[in-house]
């Protein structure tokens, strides 16, 4: 029997958003796919429907988090025109940074899987990175050499600075580690040509 239109598509959409979280929770190597399923509230077998195996659901996941920032970054260009880049700043190392690790930044939690990822992840990861960095040089000033070491700058000090605070356990460090990258981030835009 059929399962109804959409339905395959939800499930997959479900078991994903869940896998994400469980990644960017556990990493690649410190969650499987049972936990990932049981999670998603669905047999391995389920998983296995939608996915061939976890590299599959990683690679999947890791490319719906990165298409998140990119829509995140385009939204906050839109909704705040000139003044996007101080707003984004003060949420990444505010809500990005003291939200629940599953609800973080794949750009932040999942480029160290990455790195040590297939060639398939890598590229996947590296082409929607390469558009990230264009929609983020887009929304700067400048020539476009600098807005592209701007960019690319700008991001690597944004995940860098969250994955510096997360890993501390003193709030006050962590607070510390969030307006020394907030002031960092500043000063890339005073600096920029």
């Amino acid at each position: 029997m059929p399962h109804p239109a959409g339905r395959k598509e939800a499930g997959r959409a479900k078991i994903l958003a869940s896998a994400g979280r469980g990644f960017r929770r556990h990493g690649f190597g410190g969650v499987g796919v049972d936990t990932l399923a049981q999670e998603a509230g669905v047999t391995s077998g389920a998983f296995y429907a939608h996915f061939k195996c976890k590299a599959d659901a990683f690679r999947a996941a890791m490319g719906a988090g990165m298409r998140d920032l990119q829509q995140g970054v385009a939204s906050f260009q839109e909704r705040y025109g000139r003044s996007w880049r101080a707003r984004f700043v003060e949420f990444y190392m505010g809500d990005r940074r003291t939200c629940d690790l599953g609800d973080s930044c794949a750009l932040q939690s999942l480029s160290a899987d990455v790195s040590r990822a297939d060639d398939e992840t890598r590229a996947l990861f590296e082409g929607i990175f390469r558009e990230i960095l264009d929609g983020v040089a887009g929304g700067l000033e400048g020539r476009p050499r600098a807005r592209r070491d701007e960019a690319i700058a700008l991001l690597a000090l944004l995940a860098g600075g969250v994955t510096l605070a997360r890993a501390v356990s003193d709030s006050a460090l962590s607070d510390e580690i969030g307006t020394a990258v907030r002031k960092a981030a500043a000063a890339l835009a005073r600096d920029a040509p």
